[in-house]
Formats: C-alpha cells, structure tokens, sequence
C-alpha cells in the first residue's frame, strides 16, 4: 500500500453507526457505500447536514469524500460521517479547528439506546398493573 500524504483517512461514530471516510483533494465528489451521497440521503436537510463541516470550514467543493457506514439507521450514520468528516478536516488543516469545535462538530454524540431491562416490556415501560 502506498503512503499517499494527500489521503485523509477518520472515524466517526453515532448510536450505533461507524463511518470510515477517506478524504483526498478533488471538487466537491462525495460517496456514500459507492452511491452518490444524493441518492443515499435522498431529502435536503439530510444533505445539507452531511455538508453543514465544509460551509463551516469555508471548504466547500475543494475534497472528494469515499465513505464506509456501516451499522444503525440512516441518521446515525449520517451522524457518524459528520464527525469523521470534521476530523478529517482537522487532519488537512490544523488551524480549522476552533471554527469546528465552535459549531459543535468535533464532539461524538454520547447517546446511546436504552437497554431492556428483565421483567419488562421495554427500557422504561411496565407491564399493565392490574389491582384486582
């Protein structure tokens, strides 16, 4: 395997979701599982969530992304490549990062499904009480 220096590989992580990115310089090309991300996420706010890193790093259109989520549902892994996509973004500029850690994008989302617990239904519910 070649050491290409111009290879920018994170990990981001959400629920359930764990998204491998690799980022290179290009024009704005973004794959999602080897689909345009548009097919992937098919409505606006989903998009434009998933390029909310590059407007607030004022990076738009200047990396192509080759993404790899895996695991949990469609939000969570667009969670995930969030997060892999803003420390990427470090990796090929130091300096971007008090403009991400501002917005927010360089904490992992600590929220996490509820585990069922014995003896009921779900994680919070009870079964029906019954007093006779």
């Amino acid at each position: 395997m070649s050491a290409d220096t111009n290879v920018f590989r994170s990990i981001g992580r959400r629920k359930c979701s764990v998204a491998r990115v690799q980022m290179r310089p290009g024009s704005g090309k973004i794959t999602v599982n080897d689909r345009p991300y548009e097919e992937y996420f098919p409505s606006i706010p989903m998009q434009n969530s998933l390029l909310f890193p590059f407007q607030a790093a004022n990076r738009m259109n200047q990396y192509d992304l080759d993404v790899n989520a895996s695991g949990g549902g469609v939000m969570g892994q667009l969670g995930a490549i969030r997060l892999a996509a803003s420390r990427a973004l470090i990796q090929a500029d130091h300096d971007l990062r008090p403009t991400l850690k501002k917005e927010g994008l360089l904490r992992r989302d600590p929220r996490m499904k509820e585990r069922k617990k014995p003896g009921q239904p779900g994680a919070r519910k009870r079964f029906q009480f019954s007093k006779r």
